[in-house]
């Protein structure tokens, strides 16, 4: 009999990262999510960014790649993990949104950051589905390091022209 995990519904602009065993949740569209695993301590995180860089601007904010990688990283180390034990997963960036209206290609630039960043921190990235015009469905087992993922198909919404 499998044990049931806890879960955590992780929101755009957020990290979440426990040493207890979750299953981590969230919906994808041009945001990225990053889940990092240790290999030998078995315990993992998740970040969901929305936009690749901070600008020095404001609140330093997971919402930023540069700054959600680095955090949920930190977070990572400070509970035992070593880096050269990390591996990462990484989905999303889709270009969900029309592309008359997307010229600033949020999605592949949240793909790119994240891909950087991995690799000059020396953290391989063992599985990654991103791009496309579709948004994405995860879910992580922080026990196992496994995925699953389900392709969203876009709806449309009826406009209501009655107003």
């Amino acid at each position: 009999m499998t044990q049931e995990l806890p879960s955590h519904y992780l929101y755009p602009a957020a990290l979440f990262f426990s040493k207890e065993p979750y299953l981590i949740n969230t919906i994808l569209g041009s945001c990225v999510a990053i889940c990092l695993y240790d290999t030998t301590l078995k315990i993992g995180g998740m970040n969901h960014y929305m936009l690749p860089f901070w600008n020095g601007q404001g609140l330093a904010s997971p919402k930023y790649g540069n700054i959600a990688i680095e955090k949920l990283v930190e977070q990572m180390l400070k509970a035992g993990c070593s880096k050269q034990n990390l591996v990462a997963k990484i989905f999303g960036g889709g270009e969900v949104i029309d592309a008359g209206s997307n010229m600033f290609n949020i999605g592949k630039r949240n793909i790119e950051i994240g891909e950087t960043m991995l690799r000059d921190l020396g953290i391989k990235i063992v599985a990654s589905d991103t791009g496309g015009k579709l948004g994405r469905k995860i879910q992580f087992n922080t026990q196992t390091g496994a995925v699953l993922m389900k392709l969203i198909q876009r709806t449309l919404i009826p406009q209501n022209n009655n107003r």
